[in-house]
C-alpha cells in the first residue's frame, strides 16, 4: 500500500500503486465509501473518468416459481489512479452523488 493512500474498510481491496490528484478518488482524496458494495463488468469507459458497469443478477418470479435472469446499468466514477479497461471485471462502492447520475466510484478490479 502507498504511504500516502488511505484504507477505504472493504476487505479484500488494496490501495493502487499509483498517486492521482483527483478529490473523487477514495484513495487519495476526500471521497468517503459507504452503503452497497457490488460487482460487475465495466461495459463503457469515458474521458471524462466515468464509465457504466453491468452487473447481473437473478430474480426470483413467483408467479411461475422460477428464476429468471436481469441485468442493470449503473454509472461509476473512475478514479485515474486505477488502470481499468473496458470489459475488465470491477468492484463498486456507493457514495455520495458526484454528479446527476454518478454516485457509485470503482474500487478495483476483481482477481487482483
Amino acid at each position: 500500500m502507498s504511504s500516502n493512500a488511505k484504507n477505504v474498510g472493504i476487505l479484500n481491496i488494496s490501495a493502487p500503486t499509483s498517486t492521482c490528484d483527483d478529490k473523487n478518488c477514495p484513495f487519495h482524496g476526500s471521497l468517503h465509501v459507504r452503503g452497497a458494495v457490488l460487482e460487475g463488468k465495466l461495459i463503457k469507459f469515458r474521458a471524462n473518468r466515468s464509465g457504466v458497469v453491468e452487473r447481473t443478477y437473478l430474480f426470483y418470479n413467483s408467479k411461475y416459481k422460477r428464476y429468471e435472469k436481469r441485468r442493470s446499468r449503473i454509472h461509476v466514477h473512475i478514479p485515474p489512479c486505477l488502470s481499468l479497461k473496458e470489459g475488465d471485471n470491477v468492484i463498486i462502492g456507493e457514495c455520495k452523488p458526484i454528479s446527476k447520475s454518478i454516485a457509485f466510484v470503482v474500487l478495483g478490479k476483481v482477481g487482483e
